[in-house]
């Protein structure tokens, strides 16, 4: 019996592992100027205000829209418990603080997982857009690249710094929810 939980502690080791590599292949990458289309994957709002992971998400964005004037945004996250506001209106109102022009901006603000951030921010991608780039925390940005490419986008990522206070909890769940995806795409198949 210990010899089969060893083994089995042994290939969850080597698992996880794996799962942490791949993410961190992520955690620096620079994207290239002069995207299309950003699209910023919406994270907790606490009321309006958002959560220091989302502000993270937002001050990285703007830096590139500043930087990228024929870039559009495409804020997306819907509206979860204990939310006044859609996680899209907070990206969108902190964005125009920055100076980022409105309309440069267009709002998602139905979808409640990555998924569904991916699926429904496509309708406001313009059909001759070649290139776009997705906005996450650095822990987020190899799932949410993988989804997107899965539905036919050509992508790369912009990583967000993930607040220290939150590590542990984002990269233990985030194991779990790249394990989640592997097994859908599994089934999907």
């Amino acid at each position: 019996m210990l010899l089969i939980i060893g083994i089995l502690l042994i290939i969850a080791v080597i698992y996880f592992g794996r799962i942490h590599y791949k993410i961190s292949q992520y955690v620096n990458a620079v994207p290239p100027q002069d995207a299309d289309y950003l699209i910023i994957l919406g994270a907790k709002v606490n009321g309006e205000i958002p959560s220091l992971s989302l502000q993270n998400r937002i001050d990285t964005a703007a830096k590139y829209a500043k930087e990228n004037e024929n870039t559009i945004l495409i804020t997306s996250g819907g509206q979860g418990p204990g939310e006044e506001i859609s996680e899209a209106e907070a990206m969108r109102r902190e964005l125009v603080d920055k100076g980022i022009s409105e309309s440069r901006i267009f709002l998602e603000d139905q979808s409640t997982s990555t998924y569904e951030n991916i699926k429904f921010s496509k309708e406001f991608i313009p059909e001759d857009a070649k290139l776009g780039i997705i906005v996450t925390n650095d822990y987020h940005l190899y799932r949410s690249i993988q989804i997107a490419r899965d539905a036919g986008l050509e992508v790369e990522g912009l990583p967000a710094k993930t607040p220290q206070i939150t590590l542990l909890k984002s990269y233990s769940r985030e194991y779990l929810s790249v394990t989640k995806y592997y097994i859908e795409k599994y089934l999907r198949k």
